[in-house]
């Protein structure tokens, strides 16, 4: 479906307490590991409607829209649009909004990019990456996520050290809701297969030496044998934008 920019979200109706018995209840019943995504998915999309979301950066995890999308059409998915995006990211936005039966919702931020430079100078994200990270990215999302009960994530353990014992339903203390990371349990290669086998378009990037992808300007290819998110914030020893933290 076409993408929108966000201007309404559903709203919630359950309190912190029960949403945190229904993550006590999914654990329960998927446990820590090995959880079925399918299963996982089935479950928060007849539990939570239209009030889940789904977080969509359009590199590699476009399979998890894909995935929801096959249980819940019309699910709304939430892309960040930083003003500093690769073109291929964008072109796989688009891409994917037309293919799939889902609504793209395209958050921004406060500022533009002129905006900020007027206002914290040129080439923040050089100069303070966390700063720049938390307004482009960080606040959007938060904005956003205060209107649904459940955000559905592409996060997998063996991305980084701090995501290695994400479970596959969660509760999110920041946002006070239901975090589900369906696919945790995926390798990347696992990820491209099922992309390939289900036709769903990944950003081609990935193809030319970006295994993870996310602004241009703090995004390098990576070397053979180096690890997949080394060119992220290289050289800052930055290694996660705030989103998951």
């Amino acid at each position: 479906m076409t993408t929108t920019d966000v201007t309404t979200t559903p709203g919630r109706e359950r309190s912190a307490e029960e949403l945190k018995a229904l993550v006590e209840d999914a654990q329960r019943r998927f446990g820590e590991r090995d959880a079925d995504p399918d299963e996982v998915l089935a479950w928060a999309a007849e539990t939570f409607g239209k009030k889940l979301a789904v977080a969509c950066s359009m590199a590699s995890d476009t399979v998890v829209p894909a995935l929801v999308s096959t249980h819940l059409k019309g699910v709304d998915v939430l892309f960040l649009e930083t003003g500093y995006h690769f073109p291929e990211t964008l072109q796989t936005r688009d891409e994917f909004a037309r293919d799939w039966p889902v609504n793209v919702r395209t958050l921004l931020p406060e500022l533009t990019v002129p905006e900020q430079d007027e206002k914290y100078g040129a080439k923040l994200h050089d100069r303070d990456p966390g700063l720049c990270c938390g307004m482009r990215k960080v606040a959007p999302l938060d904005r956003a996520l205060a209107g649904y009960e459940a955000w559905v994530t592409g996060l997998r353990r063996e991305e980084t050290p701090h995501r290695a014992n994400a479970a596959p339903v969660e509760w999110d203390e920041h946002h006070q809701m239901v975090k589900i990371n369906a696919i945790v349990d995926w390798t990347f290669d696992h990820v491209v297969a099922y992309a390939e086998e289900n036709l769903v378009v990944v950003n081609p990037l990935l193809s030319q030496g970006y295994p993870s992808i996310g602004c241009a300007p703090c995004t390098r290819k990576v070397a053979p044998g180096e690890d997949p998110r080394a060119g992220r914030w290289s050289g800052v020893g930055k290694t996660e934008c705030g989103i998951h933290l």
